[in-house]
């Protein structure tokens, strides 16, 4: 079966290392605060100006201004600071963050990326991910493996404007985790009950199978 959002988030939250700055994006990335594992010291990023962003609030603990950059109510941890965006994009322009998780609409095999427009649709528009990937050396992309009408998001070319050129190494969709390695994308871990049949079958792109692909768990 495909991931969930929250399986999704689970496991790219096993790249986090002690004494990161996360920056993370709009939709799937924000669940990633719900499970930094215990004892790790981690300052997550919202683009908004909050450093140091916790898990969300239960009912009860809920601040309506305390926002993530999608507008959602967010806790903050100790340690943690608010500012301006220019202070914040400062941050992420200067090279200062260790990881960015973004989603896309279409990663290709040259690691090219498509997240901020389609054309005649309405988007809320394209935030910071051009100055995120621009900034960071290492970004995780979140996203669907497929449309919702099956058709594959990773390509050989992407086909909507670019956010950003070569730039993606690392993808996890709700069916694998892949890498992107001298123009093909390369299954590394396939979901729980996700056959490798069906992740090439839904892969555009050149795609490299490793003779094991192991099996991620939960």
């Amino acid at each position: 079966m495909a991931l969930s959002r929250d399986q999704m988030a689970m496991r790219v939250a096993r790249e986090l290392q002690d004494g990161y700055y996360v920056n993370l994006g709009i939709g799937i990335p924000t669940l990633v605060a719900n499970y930094v594992p215990d004892g790790m010291a981690v300052m997550l990023q919202s683009e908004n100006g909050l450093l140091g962003m916790g898990a969300f609030p239960t009912t009860q603990a809920v601040d309506a201004d305390m926002i993530n950059a999608g507008k959602q109510t967010v806790t903050a941890i100790d340690g943690s600071s608010i500012f301006s965006s220019a202070e914040s994009f400062a941050m992420i322009r200067g090279g200062h963050v260790d990881l960015t998780v973004l989603g896309a609409f279409e990663v290709d095999v040259q690691g090219n990326i498509a997240s901020w427009m389609i054309p005649g649709k309405l988007v809320k528009g394209m935030g910071g991910a051009m100055d995120l990937v621009a900034g960071a050396n290492n970004i995780i992309v979140t996203m669907t493996h497929a449309s919702k009408n099956g058709e594959s998001k990773l390509l050989t070319q992407c086909q909507l404007p670019l956010t950003g050129q070569g730039c993606i190494k690392q993808v996890l969709t709700d069916l694998a985790w892949l890498t992107i390695e001298d123009g093909a994308f390369i299954l590394r871990e396939r979901a729980p009950g996700v056959s490798v049949d069906e992740i090439k079958a839904k892969t555009q792109g050149h795609l490299i199978i490793p003779e094991q692909v192991s099996e991620m768990t939960f």
